[in-house]
């Protein structure tokens, strides 16, 4: 099951009751928008103990519509790398 940004703030909150569920909103929030701005200047972003997010750039080509065989062009694109952190692996599998 994943997780919301609802569900989120709402463990947030209940974990830090002294802050405002708006202040946690709105920190989540400049959290998430600095990591999609540098994500787009294609630097790094890299979370201590819990991964590295980098982008990678797909080239150009001919790809085929697997329902019709149809032969399609695909413009280049970016897209996201996720590397988890060895900390975040170890307690994933129970290796502490």
């Amino acid at each position: 099951m994943a997780i919301v940004k609802s569900k989120l703030l709402k463990q947030l909150s209940k974990n830090y009751p002294n802050f405002l569920k708006k202040d946690l909103e709105k920190f989540t929030d400049i959290i998430l928008m600095e990591i999609k701005r540098t994500l787009r200047r294609g630097d790094r972003v890299e979370l201590r103990g819990f991964g590295v997010f980098s982008t990678n750039t797909q080239k150009a080509r001919i790809s085929r519509n697997p329902k019709t065989g149809e032969k399609v062009h695909t413009l280049e694109k970016k897209t996201i790398h996720f590397k988890m952190a060895k900390d975040l692996f170890k307690k994933l599998n129970n290796d502490e």
